[in-house]
């Protein structure tokens, strides 16, 4: 097993901390390319396949904002941009605030998922669906999201281990190398391109211009990214020929563009400016590195 990319956070001339980091690339047919650690690490895709959950709602609203489908992608930061894309979905669904099952961080609508609940009170909407409880498993949209997973990825159903994600929605746990699959596949589902179309028209939305996914799509046009919490992340190309997904073993996101960065070059693709980051203090200055 090739060994997994070690990230270190240095201090002056110490180094702080360190962490290692597996990741795996698949080509078009799900062929394994180039692996550091185990590719079939099982991890939960968090807000990772917020992409993919978001594939129901441009189906059901054929033509609907760039804005707006980003948004329902997003790990947001309640900037108001964010906020007023995420109230256009809830008025496409006809419900207040107060129907999003977030709960408070500190608002319902402020919540970092609130556009991907948002996007989840739109499509009950425009499908009939009772809107309450849309959360929960048992509901007929989160039973949807969870049998088309398993086929987009090639899984029995019962095969898919199911926790429950920060915001209260059900999260699927994957192999390291099969979240890699789902991305790469996202193309070839329907409403795929348009969700691919909305990231790579306003990556800024998923979380801020800065975040890692936003800057691997302003670096490789055409591809998509998308980050999740304990530290995994994935991508794939514009053609869906190759696809990568990184996950740090301890959680810590400061990792990933490091190792990113690290990761593309074993691939032959030119990473640009992804990679080393800054360590800074309170007053701006440089202090370190993580590297």
């Amino acid at each position: 097993m090739p060994d997994v990319i070690s990230v270190q956070v240095t201090r002056g001339d110490v180094i702080e901390a360190s962490h290692r980091v597996h990741a795996v690339a698949i080509d078009g047919d799900g062929r394994l390319l180039e692996s550091a650690g185990n590719p079939e690490l099982v991890t939960f895709l968090r807000s990772a396949a917020k992409p993919f959950q978001a594939l129901p709602l441009v189906r059901a609203f054929p033509g609907l904002a760039h804005e707006l489908v980003a948004v329902a992608c997003s790990s947001h930061l309640a900037r108001p941009e964010q906020l007023a894309a995420v109230r256009e979905l809830l008025a496409l669904a006809g419900v207040a605030e107060s129907a999003l099952e977030t709960g408070p961080d500190p608002t319902t609508i402020e919540h970092t998922c609130s556009g991907k609940h948002a996007g989840f009170l739109a499509v009950c909407h425009a499908w009939g669906w009772q809107p309450t409880g849309y959360s929960a498993l048992a509901h007929p949209l989160q039973q949807e999201l969870l049998t088309e997973l398993a086929e987009v990825v090639g899984l029995a159903r019962d095969a898919i281990p199911i926790g429950i994600d920060g915001c209260g929605v059900p999260t699927f746990a994957l192999p390291l190398r099969t979240c890699a699959r789902l991305f790469g596949r996202i193309l070839e589902c329907d409403g795929g391109t348009t969700v691919a179309a909305a990231l790579q028209a306003r990556p800024e939305l998923l979380r801020g211009p800065i975040a890692a996914d936003a800057k691997l799509i302003a670096e490789l046009p055409g591809w998509i990214a998308k980050g999740g919490a304990e530290g995994l992340y994935c991508a794939a190309s514009s053609d869906g020929g190759l696809a990568i997904a990184l996950k740090v073993e301890d959680g810590a996101f400061r990792a990933i563009l490091p190792a990113l960065g690290i990761f593309l070059r074993r691939l032959g693709v030119d990473p640009g400016s992804l990679g080393y980051t800054r360590v800074v203090n309170s007053l701006g200055a440089q202090v370190g590195t993580v590297a």
